[in-house]
């Protein structure tokens, strides 16, 4: 029988913002929103639907812990490429998918990963979400086996915006963001995955981020929604 791969992606591999973190990010964002309505809307409404490939399994229905570290920077950070430097949240937030959706088992361990994936998150842990972050990287085992198959893939990124409700409740009060300075951003776009013997497959991807863009600082990481905000 053939050998089925998952691909590393935000469909098969989210998690929800953990309790400590939806609490401080909730309350910038209910702040913006002005109403527990809205906030509940944003974060929960509509699922992204996506399926993966023909060839890809479902992955493990456990996900990291929230209290799992990001290993050192000294571990390198194999092919994920650096955090740019973006003070725009849709901009950023683009670069961040691109950045999620794109990986290579055959020179990036699965620690490497992680700790280019951390690189770009906020550095203030009030709002920073790590665990929905690293929720999106397969298990140990799971990233050896697809390591085994030398499996990568590339994203192209078609759009990004501000999901309706958020729009709407910064349009109410724009002054009500100036907390956090929390944005959040809709990114749809492409993942492209190949492994060995000239196996490859593509798929629609969608994810709603919660970015983090003080003034005059680069943009920064702060969570990732558990479904998609359109």
């Amino acid at each position: 029988m053939r050998n089925r791969f998952s691909s590393l992606s935000l469909s098969s591999y989210g998690s929800g913002w953990s309790a400590n973190r939806r609490i401080a990010i909730g309350a910038a964002v209910v702040a913006v929103l002005l109403a527990l309505a809205a906030i509940v809307a944003l974060l929960t409404g509509g699922g992204n639907g996506h399926q993966a490939p023909d060839r890809a399994v479902a992955a493990p229905t456990g996900s990291p812990s929230s209290s799992e570290a990001a290993p050192k920077p000294s571990s390198g950070t194999g092919s994920v490429p650096k955090p740019p430097q973006i003070a725009e949240p849709v901009a950023y937030a683009k670069a961040a998918a691109q950045m999620l959706w794109s990986y290579d088992t055959r020179d990036t361990s699965r620690d490497q990963q992680l700790a280019g994936m951390r690189a770009w998150m906020t550095t203030e842990t009030k709002y920073a979400d790590w665990a929905s972050v690293a929720g999106q990287v397969p298990d140990p085992v799971l990233w050896s086996r697809m390591a085994d198959q030398d499996q990568h893939a590339t994203a192209h990124i078609t759009e990004g915006h501000y999901p309706g409700a958020f729009k709407q409740a910064l349009a109410d009060d724009p002054s009500a963001i100036t907390e956090a300075y929390i944005y959040v951003v809709t990114v749809n776009g492409t993942q492209q995955i190949a492994w060995k013997n000239g196996g490859a497959g593509a798929e629609e991807r969608a994810v709603t981020l919660a970015v983090q863009c003080r003034p005059n600082h680069d943009c920064t990481l702060a969570a990732i929604a558990p479904s998609v905000t359109q």
